[in-house]
């Protein structure tokens, strides 16, 4: 880091915090409902985010006064690969309706979150969850967070290593502070240890102000990138031989945040660097990680992802401080790049005789709600089976290890509580994914999760008056510009720009190899299927071959479009 730079507030508390400890032991133990602003800071690294019930804010009590902020906390669990045994999800069902809002949410990074934990059960959340041997640690804040991995369990030497990479490197990373336990596990009330008896563990990795923002990685394959590899900081693509992996193209610098009245904030695919073998890959990779730490921006956190230092060094000169960072010089990547990508919905052989299944989650909310009984459903399934499962990119789950004579049974449970198959689920719908936005994000601006059900099905609607049911066309909605959902590289992205309205992007794909452009501003929730379904009839008559709804907006560029909705 240059020594002219000047930290900015969050570098300072991080740095002073006792590594990551701050006064969150004390303030457990307040009877306020929040968090003080630095507090709630710290708590992210933590696993945990301070919100509060947007629906709430203006609503009023018994004396007629607004209630104003109803403090909750969200809290995410950092899960690998997506890996989660029966019983873990069993348990984290069983947490959401004793301590949450009664639902489990699945991330776009593979991961849980419950939503609406009060901070008076905030520390037996955590607990309980590590309990079952998941953790929160480091599933947020500034430093490397969950690692994303596919999570096809197919019984093969290249998806077993792909989910070995991912264990391997989310405890490589880990932070080495024992703040986490000392505040959350341990016995005793968790007050705070005297700074004069502060010792400070080592933190090889992240230094004494850990990362200058939060940092993401994923593995993949070419032929599958289910997990967005060109949106990460860190992607590493398998490279396959002969049903071997013999090494990863290092892709660096991708993310989806942006800041639209701030022109020098982007989303940004990653670069291709270098080709790693698998027994320099966790080298490279920390290499990798300290160069952002020590010369990302820590003054102006707007700009301080691994993508604005590419941005302003080059790939060439990024590449060279890497080598210097791992010690010796790194070959290109191999020419193997995206061809594909799988949902992984539906009945799956795995390759032993077993079977895998995969079940769409609508943005990622398992909740029961009408005939749709997906909470229950699932419960009914792992207590009966106790399968272990997997947590996709697409915010679904994936059961495995299934006998096929269970095959009957489980679809049978499944249609008992309303829930769909892939045959009976538009592949529109199966690709979409939204970020929560209101009424618990406190970033969001609008609606995306409790919005996009209804667009997808005025779209579905049109797409099978024109025929167009078998194109793959991927939707990804946010309610802000921060990109959680990775509105900016699928065929169609809608993000929020203002109360009820949204900002279309279009020309991505559903492979996460393009970034978008905006076609149209400020678009209302309720015009979105009408802008778009002129577009998706050109789309029909001009595609070329077997062209993607993305590939014919990115030939056509947007005043092209433009002619097909006058």
């Amino acid at each position: 880091m240059s020594e002219e730079m000047k930290l900015s507030k969050v570098e300072l508390l991080k740095e002073a915090s006792h590594q990551l400890r701050g006064t969150l032991a004390d303030e457990l133990q307040n009877n306020k409902p929040e968090f003080s602003d630095d507090a709630a800071t710290l708590l992210k690294h933590h696993g945990s985010y301070l919100q509060d019930d947007r629906d709430t804010r203006k609503a009023k009590g018994e004396d007629g006064k607004a209630l104003g902020k109803q403090y909750s906390c969200m809290v995410r669990t950092r899960i690998p690969g997506g890996r989660v045994t029966a019983e873990q999800f069993l348990a984290e069902l069983d947490l959401c309706e004793k301590l949450a809002n009664g639902t489990l949410r699945i991330t776009s990074r593979q991961g849980f979150q419950l939503h609406g934990v009060l901070k008076n059960d905030l520390k037996e959340s955590i607990r309980t969850i590590n309990e079952i041997k998941l953790t929160t640690f480091a599933a947020c804040g500034d430093v490397n967070r969950n690692v994303m991995a596919c999570p096809a369990p197919f019984k093969s030497a290249v998806y077993e290593q792909m989910q070995a990479l991912s264990q391997e490197l989310a405890e490589h990373f880990k932070p080495k502070t024992t703040s986490y336990f000392d505040i959350w596990l341990k016995d005793g009330n968790g007050e705070e240890v005297d700074v004069t008896e502060f010792k400070p563990v080592d933190e090889p990795i992240y230094g004494t102000r850990y990362l200058p923002r939060k940092f993401k990685m994923a593995i993949g394959l070419p032929e599958d990138n289910c997990v967005d590899l060109y949106t990460q900081d860190l992607g590493l693509m398998a490279i396959v031989e002969n049903g071997t992996i013999v090494g990863y193209n290092v892709l660096v610098g991708g993310g989806m945040g942006r800041t639209p009245s701030a022109e020098k904030t982007f989303p940004a695919l990653a670069k291709r660097i270098c080709f790693a073998t698998p027994d320099q890959v966790v080298a490279v990779s920390e290499a990798i990680v300290k160069v952002q730490r020590d010369y990302g921006n820590r003054e102006d956190r707007k700009r301080a992802r691994l993508k604005y230092l590419i941005s302003d060094w080059g790939t060439p000169k990024f590449k060279a401080m890497v080598e210097q960072y791992y010690g010796k010089g790194l070959p290109d990547p191999h020419p193997a790049d995206v061809t594909g990508v799988d949902d992984h919905i539906g009945w799956h052989e795995q390759g032993d005789g077993k079977l895998f299944l995969g079940i769409n989650i609508e943005n990622g909310r398992i909740k029961d709600e009408g005939k749709l009984q997906i909470k229950s459903g699932l419960r009914a399934i792992l207590r009966r089976f106790g399968m272990s499962t997997r947590l996709t990119a697409l915010q679904s789950v994936i059961l495995c290890d299934i006998d096929p004579k269970d095959r009957a049974e489980i679809n049978r449970i499944m249609a008992e509580h309303g829930i769909k198959g892939a045959d009976e689920l538009s592949l529109l719908r199966r690709y979409a994914i939204a970020c929560p936005a209101f009424p618990t994000c406190g970033l969001s601006i609008t609606e995306s999760e409790r919005a996009l059900p209804g667009i997808i099905d005025g779209l579905d609607v049109a797409i099978a008056k024109l025929g167009l049911q078998s194109s793959k066309i991927a939707v990804h909605m946010t309610g802000c510009p921060n990109g959680c959902a990775r509105p900016y590289t699928p065929d169609i992205g809608l993000v929020g720009k203002s109360v009820g309205k949204y900002t279309m992007f279009l020309g991505g794909n559903p492979e996460g190899t393009r970034l978008c452009f905006i076609y149209k501003d400020s678009v209302p929730a309720e015009e979105i299927v009408t802008v778009l379904t002129p577009l998706l009839a050109a789309y029909k008559t001009g595609r070329q071959g077997a062209e993607s709804f993305g590939d014919f907006c990115a030939r056509k560029g947007q005043a092209e479009l433009e002619t097909f909705a006058a």
